[in-house]
Order: C-alpha cells, then sequence, then structure tokens
C-alpha cells in the first residue's frame, strides 16, 4: 500500500483586511474606527498525494494556490484544519521536516543577487548539513541534467531568467528533498526552456521517487508531467481526479480536423457541424461527444478526406469551463 506523504483536512486561511474609502474624511475616521473584512484564501481544503505522485494544482490568480503552498511548506500557520506532510506539522517547521521538503516559486529569488549561484549552493550545504560526498555528487548530477556548467559561476545578477531558474532548481533539490513544491517553475522562460526543466522534472520524479505539487499557467507543463489534477477556485476544492476524466465529464464534445482535397470539399465541411478554425484546406469542427463517431464515418464516406483525426479539446478551454459553470459548493472529483 502506497503512503500518503501529503494529507490535508478542512485546511483553511482568512485574512482580516482593512477597508476605508478614499478620501482625507475616510483617512481620519479609519484611524479612530477601522472597518474590516474577512477574504477566504483557502475555504475547506482536503485531499491527499501519494509517495511518488506528480499532481497539478491549479486554479486561476487568486484561487489560494500558493497561499496552500506556503501552509503546506510552513511559511504560514492556517486559520483552521490540519495538514501533514511526511508526517510533520508544516508550519511547527522541525529540522528533520524542513531538510526534506523542497520549495521553487517562480516569482521569487532565494539565490543571493550579487554572488555566483555556485556560492550560494555552498550556503544550502551548510543549511542543510549535507556531506561533503553526496553534496559533490548530487551538484554533478545537476550540472549535467540541467547543464549549468558554464552559468554557476557568474553573479546571479548576470543570469537570464531562464538560467536563473535552472539554478534556482538545484538550490531546491541539493538535499534531495522527498516533497519538492513546484510554484510556477517555467514562469517567464521561453518555450524551449520550458521543455527541458519539464523533462528535468520527470526525470528526478523517476530517478528519486520525489513527490511533486507542482502549481502552473501553462498547461504543457500539467499535460506532460501529471496523470491527476487537483482544481480550486475562489478557495474552494473543485475537482480532484484524472485529468483526462476531467476532459470527458466537463467537455461533452470533441474536436475533428480533416485534410481535404480541394475548396469544394472544404466548403461542404460546415454541413457537418459546427466550423471552429479553418486553415486552406484544413477544417476544424465542434461535435457533440456522442454524435461523433457517426458524423466521422460519414464525412469519410462522403467527402474526399486526405487524413482525419479526433481530439479531447485542450485541457485550459476545460478548466475554464469548469470555473464557469460549476455550482459555487459542487466538488466534481
Amino acid at each position: 500500500m502506497v503512503e500518503a506523504q501529503i494529507v490535508l483536512r478542512g485546511l483553511e486561511k482568512v485574512y482580516r483586511v482593512h477597508e476605508r474609502e478614499a478620501g482625507m474624511g475616510a483617512s481620519i475616521r479609519s484611524l479612530f474606527q477601522r472597518k474590516y473584512k474577512d477574504v477566504r484564501a483557502v475555504d475547506n481544503v482536503s485531499f491527499s498525494v501519494d509517495a511518488g505522485e506528480i499532481v497539478g494544482f491549479l486554479g486561476p490568480n487568486g484561487a489560494g494556490k500558493t497561499t496552500t503552498l506556503k501552509m503546506l511548506s510552513g511559511l504560514l500557520h492556517p486559520t483552521g484544519g490540519e495538514t501533514h506532510v511526511l508526517g510533520h506539522v508544516p508550519w511547527k517547521r522541525e529540522s528533520a521536516y524542513l531538510k526534506n521538503i523542497g520549495l521553487v516559486m517562480g516569482n521569487r529569488n532565494q539565490l543571493t543577487w550579487d554572488i555566483p549561484a555556485l556560492d550560494s549552493f555552498a550556503v544550502n550545504q551548510a543549511v542543510y548539513d549535507i556531506p561533503e560526498t553526496a553534496y559533490r555528487q548530487t551538484l554533478n548530477e545537476l550540472i549535467e541534467l540541467l547543464d549549468l556548467g558554464n552559468i554557476i559561476k557568474k553573479p546571479v545578477r548576470n543570469l537570464s531568467l531562464g538560467e536563473r531558474m535552472k539554478c534556482e532548481l538545484a538550490a531546491s533539490l541539493l538535499h534531495r528533498p522527498k516533497v519538492l513544491f513546484l510554484d510556477e517553475p517555467t514562469l517567464g522562460v521561453d518555450v524551449s526552456m520550458q521543455g527541458r526543466i519539464r523533462q528535468f522534472v520527470a526525470e528526478h520524479n523517476a530517478k528519486y521517487g520525489a513527490t511533486i505539487l507542482l502549481t502552473s499557467h501553462y498547461m504543457a507543463d500539467v499535460t506532460a508531467l501529471c496523470k491527476r489534477i487537483i482544481v480550486i477556485h475562489r478557495g474552494r476544492l473543485l475537482y480532484d481526479g484524472p485529468i483526462d476524466t476531467l476532459s470527458e465529464r466537463i467537455a461533452p464534445f470533441k474536436l475533428v480536423t480533416v485534410d481535404v482535397e480541394n475548396e469544394e470539399a472544404a466548403a461542404q465541411v460546415a454541413q457537418f457541424g459546427e466550423v471552429t478554425e479553418q486553415d486552406g484546406l484544413k477544417v476544424t469542427l465542434r461535435l457533440p461527444r456522442t454524435e461523433t463517431s457517426a458524423v466521422v464515418a460519414r464525412l469519410l464516406q462522403e467527402l474526399p478526406i486526405l487524413d482525419l483525426t479526433v481530439a479531447d479539446p485542450p485541457i485550459e478551454a476545460v478548466i475554464e469551463q469548469v470555473f464557469q459553470e460549476a455550482p459555487k459548493d459542487e466538488v466534481l472529483a
């Protein structure tokens, strides 16, 4: 039986926010009588992640993803509920816990700005008390896998964003954490670098069996790495399950793309369904899932088809539909 390494039960985080209207009068009144409102950043969220899983943790801006990761890593105390990671309560920040987790935030810098990344790595070796032999072995592996040889001796301020993100990953993995929290690890880097970072994360998971919770606005990150996704919106859990199942349940249509022989056939494709895109003789139809097989058979029989593909809609479109259509209190898991 696989043991759950991350467990959340009814996790909540409520911020008390000061409110006042604009203007001098409102400023003076607020000195004597302040108005507050409660903002629920995370609202009764429960899920678990087994050892070795890579789970996508998705939601729009302000959904509560980063707040949840900060509570799981011990940076924030929750307002309610309970959490255990590797058997520890994160916000107690016990040494045995901190030595076994890693946190990478795409919009935060943990490396010292004015010194080479290699010097920051040496600081991490001391902080995590990594034996010299293990440190050298892991560092050499990371240098090779992430192609860091030409950049780790440069001051961090002189690195490109993609180079800095690779060094941030290396710094978080020197102590070989059992649990890794990745918050937008490919934020702002180019497509090529995104692919290399995704490949590295997959290889690290396969080699060391690290449990990974990943947030990203790039759906390619999620579809490439995660078989399971958790979706939250306005702090509440909307979905927890396989990525394919979400598409099947929420998007009751398929996308059928056909390449035809001539312009006359391309014009006739519209008779078979809703045209969503056309590029010359290549036409894409949106068809009800239950009617796809019958319509595809008709297309092949009645039109000169050179090629035909059937696909689910992009996962980002599916998740957007989740946000729009799911009742506020419904969990789709």
